[in-house]
């Protein structure tokens, strides 16, 4: 199994995870969006697997600062604000075999077990 996660060092929720899957003994490439940030084609499969919305980090200056025009984008548009500023992408985004499976890091233990297929 490859499994990468997506995010930023000094993100609490990304932390958080680390811990997590370290203490479950779960093997991760962690991949820094700030100083790698995601091609267009990847992050275009995200929103294939994922969609646009749950990929949202709302909770972000960079989503507040786009205004209300982004009330209305199309899934198109989100990749394209995606790929050109990666703090939009709410964090941690975990993909396995090339398939993104999940977003964020709230989920009760049993339902990240499933969905990282642990």
């Amino acid at each position: 199994m490859s499994l990468q996660v997506y995010g930023i060092p000094n993100c609490g929720t990304c932390k958080k995870a680390f811990n997590w899957l370290e203490s479950n003994g779960v093997a991760y490439e962690f991949i820094n969006t700030k100083e790698q940030p995601p091609a267009q084609s990847l992050v275009q499969n995200w929103v294939e697997a994922l969609g646009s919305k749950p990929m949202r980090n709302t909770s972000g200056q960079s989503y507040r600062a786009l205004g209300t025009a982004k009330d209305d984008w199309a899934e198109a548009q989100w990749i394209e604000a995606f790929t050109q500023d990666a703090m939009l992408l709410k964090r941690p985004l975990f993909v396995k075999d090339g398939t993104a499976v999940m977003v964020g890091f709230k989920e009760k233990p049993d339902v990240i077990r499933e969905k990282l297929g642990l």
